[in-house]
């Protein structure tokens, strides 16, 4: 029987299905006990309207594989951050056209408020140009902005820093 560890690295994102939840960071843990699977997973960002697909998705490979005993827990502590992402899903998000997140802004205290949304440099998946525009700060996921490159014109999706 395979590992229940090695099922569930296998379970894709919803969101973002070139990408396993492993490759994603979302996949905390995995353990097997007395015949037992406990999952833990980490949302995105709270409410993250994926989780309950994910656990499902999870869920099901598991069981699939012959695991009866599975239980999905969500784990909020410490809580998702795009650095998480594997270098194999960088590259897998920016060979399907969506640029990768940048580095995550680092901060200890209290975080400023600003009424502007920050600006980043996002280079474009396609041509590679890092002369790029913003056009919205939510794309079909919350996670995920909308951008233009203003060197061939196309548009793509850039998943944000967090």
């Amino acid at each position: 029987m395979v590992t229940a560890a090695a099922v569930a690295a296998t379970v894709t994102d919803p969101e973002l299905p070139m990408l396993t939840l492993a490759d994603l960071g979302v996949l905390r843990s995995v353990s097997e006990s007395e015949g037992r699977v406990v999952v833990a997973i980490t949302p995105t960002y709270t409410g993250c309207p994926a989780m309950d697909t994910m656990r499902d998705d999870l869920e099901h490979a598991l069981v699939s594989a012959g695991y009866a005993d599975v239980e999905i827990r969500t784990q909020l502590s410490p809580a998702w951050t795009s650095d998480w992402i594997s270098a194999a899903g960088r590259e897998k998000l920016a060979a399907a056209g969506i640029a990768p997140p940048g580095a995550a802004p680092r901060r200890s205290g209290p975080i400023p408020l600003t009424l502007s949304a920050p600006v980043s440099r996002v280079s474009c998946p396609r041509c590679g140009s890092a002369d790029t525009e913003e056009q919205s700060r939510f794309g079909a996921t919350a996670c995920k902005a909308l951008r233009r490159c203003r060197a061939c014109l196309e548009p793509f999706e850039h998943v944000k820093e967090i």
